[in-house]
């Protein structure tokens, strides 16, 4: 039986490069976008390429009606769902220090697309991940993309952090409450080569963050999508034994620069 997965927020990034990861492992794929569907389609020829099945599912991962349709939407094509990865993010970019940066409203749709929005997911396929492990003893997994700032502090915006941080406890929430039936992790990337960083900080300070990383992570690497996909699907395809983790995806920034010989 080919597995199934549902990858929101799979149009553009880290969640495109996951949906199409998956499906040269051989698993058929719900892509989700809310606006930009050339960029969904684009994610859509790639993952048939690799002779998968796949969908492409329009839906607001703030709504909770759209979060059920999108499951629904699953089911109703493959009748199953073995694994959902939780890509789907919102921000507003905010300056150091500007507490005025934001406004309530910008508040809440953060931590309602960040955090409300995984939990209505999960519960939205939960009925069946349950429902394959009473029967078969297949268990689910659910992944959580989150970001360092959740553990740092540091990120495009306060309300961004705040959610990210929210995500991190929740995943341990939700790794209790679903299992035995479902494993659930969390990933926290760091930065990031992509065109949502690239036009949210502008392309010079982009640039000069990208140097950064390669200059000053342990690893001298600035991530790309593919990288945190590997990351990403670690947890969701070949973990068995493990829920409730959250890791850090960033070179090893976090630890600070090591300086060493030869480097």
């Amino acid at each position: 039986m080919t597995q199934v997965a549902i990858v929101t927020g799979s149009a553009t990034g880290l969640g495109a490069a996951c949906a199409v990861d998956l499906a040269s492992r051989g698993w058929n794929v719900a892509i989700n976008y809310t606006k930009s569907r050339r960029e969904a389609d684009e994610t859509y020829s790639k993952v048939k390429a690799h002779g998968v099945d796949a969908i492409l599912v329009q839906a607001d991962m703030g709504q909770d009606i759209d979060c059920r349709k999108l499951a629904e939407e699953t089911l109703k094509k493959w009748g199953r769902i073995d694994g959902l990865i939780n890509n789907a993010g919102a921000t507003k970019f905010q300056k150091s220090g500007d507490l005025d940066g934001f406004t309530a409203e910008d508040f809440d749709r953060i931590l309602w697309v960040n955090v409300a929005g995984p939990y209505m997911m999960s519960r939205a396929v939960w009925p069946n991940m349950k429902k394959q492990w009473e029967k078969s003893r297949q268990r689910g997994s659910i992944v959580n993309i989150s970001s360092t700032a959740g553990a740092t502090g540091l990120g495009s915006s306060i309300p961004y952090v705040a959610s990210k941080g929210a995500l991190n406890t929740l995943t341990l929430t939700l790794a209790l409450w679903l299992s035995p039936a479902v494993r659930v992790n969390a990933i926290c990337p760091g930065f990031i080569q992509s065109r949502w960083l690239r036009d949210g900080l502008g392309l010079a300070e982009y640039e000069k963050m990208k140097q950064a990383m390669e200059q000053t992570t342990p690893l001298r690497q600035a991530g790309t999508p593919e990288q945190m996909a590997e990351a990403a699907l670690f947890f969701l395809t070949s973990a068995s034994h493990v829920t409730g983790e959250i890791l850090l995806v960033d070179a090893g920034n976090h630890l600070g620069t090591v300086p060493m010989k030869g480097r």
